[in-house]
């Protein structure tokens, strides 16, 4: 049985999103909620489009759409495990609370000069767009 103490709430805004490719890196964890972050973040399209990048901002920031997962530590693990080079877990605000996500370095994305695709209103909206 799983205690309390051992659950993680991760927001998930990327190919693992339900109907992207990604999506069995979840293991199964329960879906808990559609949601959005608050204005606060920017959105790129890393490594020609292969995985988001999401950074926070102080200024200019957007609601990046997506989804919140109950994990265990092991799925949680098996996710971190799964996700690109340089993505690191970190709190992001969400309209009604905070969940973990994964984030990358704003500086790696400026660095490679990843395209911002903000505008387009999600990880989903961007693949959509882009095949």
């Amino acid at each position: 049985m799983t205690t309390a103490t051992n659950i993680k709430h991760i927001f998930i805004c990327g190919s693992a999103l339900r109907g992207q490719p990604d999506h069995q890196n979840l293991t199964n964890a329960k879906f808990i909620k559609t949601t959005q972050t608050l204005p606060q973040y920017r959105l790129h399209a890393a490594e020609n489009g292969w995985h988001p990048a999401i950074y926070a901002v102080e200024t200019g920031g957007i609601s990046i759409p997506g989804e919140v997962y109950e994990m265990t530590n092991e799925q949680y693990e098996y996710l971190l495990a799964n996700e690109p080079p340089h993505m690191y877990p970190a709190t992001v605000k969400l309209e009604e609370g905070e969940a973990i996500a994964m984030l990358y370095p704003k500086e790696l994305v400026e660095q490679h000069n990843w395209p911002d695709i903000s505008h387009l209103g999600g990880w989903a909206a961007y693949k959509s767009a882009s095949s």
